[in-house]
C-alpha cells in the first residue's frame, strides 16, 4: 500500500519533510499565498508553484484512493474479492493501472461473451485455449444444444469468450498502449456532404469549413502533434467537417498479441488467431486509440490552459497608472462616444454622449465638451477603449489642446461587455444602462487592471488560445489560482476594493468578502488591522490567512499597510526597542536595517527566511510589484489593413500569446502574427521567453493578406 507522503515525493522529487509539513498545512485549511509566504521555515522555503504541485498529487493521491474504495465496495457486492485481488487494488499507483484491474468484474452492457457463456460455451473457451486438443471440432460438437446449432456456432461463441480474456490482459493492453504512445498517427478526412443538403446547407457548410480546410486531409505523428493542432482538429470533428481516426501498425500489434498467446500450432491455435484479430479489431483498439486520443487531448488541454493562466497573469499585473482622475471614452460611430469622468478611486462623476464621428459627425462640438469636462473634473489621463472608431477618437482627443498636461492611453475592452451586463456592475451602477458600466470599466482598467479585472470571467477577457475546447473544470481551477497568486502578490487595500476583489484574498472567499464590504459601509473605513476581527464571521483562522495581504492605508501602525504579518510585529518592535528607535523610524531606512544581526531574533517559529522577507518589506513597504502604465502611441500613417507594405517596422502591442507565436495590434482592425519561427533565430521553446502581454515591441511586416484579412510580423531586435 502507498501513502499520500511517498506518492506525492515520488512525482515531485521534493524533499519529504517539506511535502509532509506542507500536507499538514493545506489539512489545516491553509491557503497557498499563505504558506508560501509565511510558512517558509516549515515548508523549507518552498514557493507557490512547488506548494501547487503538492496540491495538484495530493489531490489525485485522493482521488485515486476514492476510486479504490469504490472498486472495492462494488467487488464484494458481486462476492468476488480475495485477498490477492484486494492487494492489487491497494497497490496500484495509478488511476489506469487501477481501471485494468477492475476491468473484468465491470458490470456491462450484454456482450457477445456474456451470450456465449449463458449459452454454456465457457468450457470450450478453456479447452481452446489449453492448446491441447487433438479433434476440436469433436470436442465442439459436444457442445451443439439450445441456441448453439452448429460446430461454428459453438466455436465462433467460445472465441467471443477468448477475445474477451484477451481485451482484459494488463499485459497486451500495455503494450498496445506502449504502440499507440510511441507510433500512432492521427489522421483527418473531410466529411462528404449528403445528397440530402440543400444547395444553400452547403453552401453554408463550406464557408464555416473554410478555416479548418487545412485538416481536411491531414496526418501526422499523435505524440508530436502541437496542442494548437489538435484543439483545432478535434473542434472541426465536434464540428461536423472532418472525422478522426488514430492508426497504429496492426500487422505488428497482432504479432506482438500472438507472441503472448499461441505455443502450438493445431486448431485450437488457428482459433486463437481469429479471437485475437477479433479482440484486436473489436475491443482493444477502438478503447485503446480513444484512450491515446484523451490523453493526447488532456496534454493539448494542459498545454492551453498553461498559456491562458501566463497570459492571464500578464494581464492581472498589467502596469496600473494609480489613483489619478480619469475621462474614460467608450469610442463608437452610430451610437456615438459614451464619455465618463472618475475620481481617483474610480468613482464616476459624470457621464455623457458625444458624437465626433460620422453620421452626425460633430468633431467640433465633441472636442469642446471634452475640453471643458477636462477642465471641471481636473483631469489626469484619458483612457479610450480599443474598439470600434478607436483610432478615429484617439486622433480626435490627441488634437485637442488641453490646459494641463493630459496622458493619452488606449485600453483594451476585452470583457468590458460582459461586466457591464454583469450582476456586478448592476449592484454597482443600478441606475445607469450597459454603455456607461462599460465606459467605466474601461478608466478603471487603467487606473488598476488588477482591481477591475478580477470583476469579469477569466474566458471572458479573450487572452487564451481555443479556451472553450478545453476542460472547464480544469481551466476554471487554473484561472482561479492565478488571479489568487496576483490579487495576493499586489495585496489588497480593504478600504476601497470591491467585493470582487475581497473575495480572492487569501482565507476570505465570496461571503466574508461580502461581509467585510457591507461592514466597511455601515461603519466606515478601517483603521487598523485589529479592526478586520470584528467583521461577522471573520474568525482567527481567516484572519491569521488573510490579514497580511490586506492593506490599510494612512493606519497608525505603519507596518499595517506592509505584507509584515500581524504576527511578527512583536519581533519588528524589539528590533526597533534594541536600536532604541521607533518602527516608524525603521521604515525605509536601508542603512539602519542592514545593521540588525537577524540571526539574534530566530525563534522556533519565526527563522531566516521569513526575518529576511520583513527586512525586504521594510525596506519598501508597500511597493507595488507592477510597472507604472506607459503612454504608447502606433504609427499615425497606418488605419487599415491596405495601408500596410511589407518590410515596414511598426509599433505594436502583444495582446496575446499562444504556442505557435504571439498577436500584435498595430493599430488596425486586424492583428498581427508573429509566428513561433519569427521570434528569435534561433529555436524558441517558450513564446513568453521572448514576448509578454501589453508589451510595446517593433515588428517588421513580413506578408499580407488582405483576402483573409491575415498578416504576418517578424519580432524586430
Amino acid at each position: 500500500m502507498i501513502d499520500i507522503l511517498k506518492f506525492i515525493t515520488s512525482q515531485t522529487q521534493l524533499p519529504e519533510q517539506s511535502v509532509k509539513n506542507t500536507i499538514a498545512l493545506l489539512n489545516e485549511d491553509c491557503t497557498v499565498p499563505f504558506i508560501s509566504r509565511y510558512r517558509k521555515e516549515r515548508t523549507g522555503n518552498l514557493d507557490e508553484v512547488q506548494i501547487g504541485e503538492i496540491v495538484k498529487y495530493k489531490e489525485a493521491f485522493e482521488a485515486l484512493e476514492k476510486r479504490k474504495k469504490a472498486i472495492l465496495k462494488a467487488l464484494e457486492e458481486q462476492a468476488v474479492l480475495t485477498p490477492e485481488l484486494k492487494e492489487k487494488i491497494v497497490s496500484a499507483q495509478d488511476l489506469t493501472t487501477l481501471e485494468d484491474i477492475y476491468l473484468p468484474y465491470k458490470k456491462s452492457r450484454k456482450t457477445k461473451a456474456e451470450t456465449a457463456r449463458k449459452n454454456g460455451l465457457e468450457p470450450l473457451a478453456k479447452i481452446i485455449m489449453s492448446q491441447n486438443a487433438n479433434d476440436l471440432e469433436s470436442v465442439a460438437f459436444k457442445y451443439i444444444k439450445g441456441d448453439v446449432e452448429s460446430v461454428e456456432a459453438a466455436l465462433e461463441g467460445a472465441r467471443h469468450i477468448i477475445a474477451e480474456w484477451i481485451n482484459e490482459r494488463s499485459d497486451i493492453r500495455n503494450n498496445i498502449r506502449y504502440q499507440l504512445e510511441r507510433f500512432a498517427m492521427i489522421s483527418t478526412k473531410k466529411v462528404v456532404k449528403t445528397k440530402a443538403d440543400t444547395s444553400t446547407a452547403i453552401s453554408a457548410r463550406d464557408e464555416a469549413a473554410q478555416k479548418f480546410r487545412d485538416y481536411f486531409d491531414w496526418s501526422e505523428s499523435l505524440s508530436r502533434i502541437p496542442s494548437h493542432r489538435l484543439l483545432a482538429i478535434l473542434r472541426a470533428e465536434k464540428e461536423g467537417f472532418i472525422r478522426v481516426k488514430i492508426e497504429i501498425d496492426n500487422d505488428r500489434a497482432l504479432d506482438k498479441i500472438e507472441s503472448r498467446m499461441i505455443r502450438s500450432n493445431n486448431a485450437c491455435a488457428d482459433q486463437i488467431e481469429l479471437a485475437i484479430k477479433d479482440a484486436y479489431k473489436r475491443l482493444l483498439l477502438p478503447s485503446l486509440s480513444n484512450e491515446a486520443l484523451q490523453i493526447a487531448k488532456e496534454k493539448a488541454d494542459e498545454s492551453a490552459i498553461n498559456v491562458f493562466a501566463k497570459n492571464l497573469k500578464q494581464l492581472l499585473l498589467g502596469s496600473p497608472l494609480g489613483e489619478k482622475r480619469i475621462l474614460a471614452i467608450d469610442p463608437g460611430f452610430r451610437t456615438g462616444c459614451k464619455v465618463v469622468c472618475l475620481d481617483a478611486q474610480g468613482q464616476l462623476k459624470y457621464n455623457e454622449t458625444i458624437y465626433p464621428h460620422p453620421p452626425k459627425s460633430d468633431a467640433v462640438g465633441a472636442m469642446k465638451k471634452i475640453s471643458s469636462l477636462a477642465d471641471a473634473y481636473k483631469i489626469e489621463a484619458i483612457a479610450i477603449g480599443n474598439g470600434t472608431a478607436s483610432r478615429e477618437t484617439e486622433a480626435l482627443v490627441r488634437k485637442i489642446r488641453f490646459k494641463n498636461d493630459i496622458q493619452v492611453f488606449v485600453v483594451s475592452e476585452a470583457g468590458a461587455s460582459i461586466y457591464s451586463a454583469s450582476k456586478i456592475a448592476r449592484e454597482e451602477f443600478p441606475d445607469y444602462d450597459v454603455t456607461v458600466r462599460g465606459s467605466v470599466s474601461i478608466g478603471r482598467r487603467l487606473q488598476d487592471p488588477l482591481a477591475e479585472l478580477v470583476k469579469i470571467d477569466a474566458k471572458s477577457i479573450g487572452v487564451g488560445q481555443y479556451q472553450h475546447d478545453v476542460d472547464q473544470t480544469k481551466l476554471q481551477k487554473s484561472l482561479d489560482t492565478v488571479v489568487e497568486h496576483c490579487v495576493n502578490s499586489v495585496g489588497v487595500n480593504i478600504n476601497t476594493a470591491s467585493k470582487s476583489l475581497l473575495s480572492y484574498v487569501s482565507g476570505i472567499g465570496p461571503k466574508l468578502a461580502e461581509n467585510i464590504f457591507n461592514f466597511r459601509n455601515e461603519n466606515g473605513v478601517f483603521t487598523s488591522r485589529n479592526d478586520i476581527k470584528k467583521v461577522p464571521r471573520l474568525g482567527g483562522k481567516a484572519f491569521e490567512q488573510g490579514a497580511a495581504f490586506l492593506r490599510i492605508k494612512d493606519a497608525k501602525n505603519p507596518l499595517d499597510d506592509s505584507a509584515v504579518h500581524p504576527e511578527s510585529y512583536a519581533v519588528i518592535t524589539k528590533m526597533a526597542k534594541d536600536l532604541g528607535k521607533s518602527v516608524q523610524d525603521l521604515i525605509g531606512n536601508t542603512t539602519l536595517l542592514k545593521n540588525i544581526d537577524l540571526k539574534t531574533y530566530c525563534t522556533d517559529s519565526i527563522g531566516l527566511p521569513t526575518l529576511q522577507d520583513i527586512i525586504k518589506e521594510l525596506e519598501k513597504p508597500g511597493l507595488d510589484i507592477r510597472e507604472q502604465a506607459k503612454v504608447f502611441t502606433f504609427n499615425q500613417n497606418i488605419k487599415t489593413i491596405s495601408d500596410l507594405k511589407e518590410g515596414q517596422l511598426l509599433s505594436g502591442i502583444v495582446n496575446n500569446i499562444t504556442n505557435f507565436g504571439c498577436f500584435v495590434d498595430v493599430g488596425i482592425k486586424e492583428s498581427g502574427l508573429i509566428h513561433v519561427s519569427n521570434l528569435s533565430d534561433s529555436f524558441v521553446k517558450d513564446v513568453n521567453e521572448h514576448v509578454s502581454l501589453h508589451q510595446q515591441i517593433i515588428v517588421k511586416v513580413l506578408e499580407i493578406d488582405i483576402s483573409r484579412k491575415r498578416i504576418q510580423l517578424k519580432l524586430h531586435k
